[in-house]
């Protein structure tokens, strides 16, 4: 909902709707189950849809994945009690282990040559190996705070995911695929500005070529002479994993009245 809302589309939630018309934009949204999502656009009740990764890949529908969202961030992973000794994925022959996943955790164990006993469960699977229902689990993790708290470790990783948008592997009609495009067109401007910056400085001509070097921008610095002679005012975008290295780097080169902002949208 916030990546729509970012896209400029306006949706009214709330009162337990499960569908909702967008006031701005010829978009229908329904909310369902994770689950039930990859059923739904492969029957074509819905054009596309908004799911975990994981979920696309365990329920193997006729849809395809469009494109990564950038959020949700997580991994599928086996873990066991952390009392348990593990070596290898060895360990894992024979053991009963309990899952959401039952294709994917299949599908891990057959690249490795392993048999185990699946059990399958829709919920909580974290508690079955305190209840002598598995040996092992294999769920998703986020931070690892819910293994903990049932004295589980993570062990072993089947597969890294994040919120994807799928749509059925028929082509849509005209009509839906041209709607479909402006709002492609809407995400990957608000994920182009993901993490990045908007620098503006001011700094000494003699400076320049140094600061080129480290603000290279979307092509290169927009460059403004200023009204003193002998400065430029500079402009650039910077990735926020290095801006702070960037900033002290620009220091060391003379720069001055250093303004920073974010980006909302980048069009590329």
């Amino acid at each position: 909902m916030k990546l729509l809302e970012e896209c400029g589309i306006y949706i009214p939630a709330g009162n337990g709707r499960l569908q909702s018309n967008a006031l701005n934009f010829p978009l229908q949204i329904l909310f369902l189950r994770d689950d039930d999502i990859p059923q739904y656009v492969a029957d074509g009740v819905a054009d596309t849809g908004i799911v975990g990764e994981n979920i696309f890949l365990e329920k193997n529908q006729a849809i395809k994945n469009i494109m990564k969202l950038g959020f949700g961030q997580c991994r599928l992973s086996i873990a066991v009690p952390k009392e348990k000794k593990y070596r290898s994925s060895e360990d894992l022959q024979g053991i009963k282990i309990a899952t959401s996943y039952p294709r994917l955790t299949l599908q891990f164990l057959k690249k490795r040559k392993l048999n185990a006993e699946i059990h399958v469960i829709s919920g909580s699977v974290e508690i079955a190996p305190g209840i002598g229902l598995a040996d092992a689990v294999c769920d998703l993790v986020s931070s690892g705070s819910t293994l903990l708290t049932n004295g589980l470790k993570e062990v072993e990783e089947v597969l890294r995911s994040e919120a994807i948008l799928v749509a059925n592997k028929k082509p849509l009609a005209a009509e839906q695929q041209k709607i479909l495009d402006k709002l492609l067109f809407r995400i990957n401007s608000v994920k182009n500005a993901t993490g990045k910056k908007y620098i503006m400085l001011n700094a000494p001509d003699s400076k320049l070529k140094e600061i080129f070097k480290i603000l290279p921008g979307m092509k290169s610095p927009t460059v403004v002479p200023l009204a003193e002679k002998g400065w430029s005012s500079v402009q650039s975008v910077v990735n926020e994993d290095v801006f702070w290295e960037v900033i002290e780097q620009l220091k060391n080169l003379k720069a001055e009245g250093i303004l920073v902002t974010p980006i909302e949208k980048m069009i590329l």
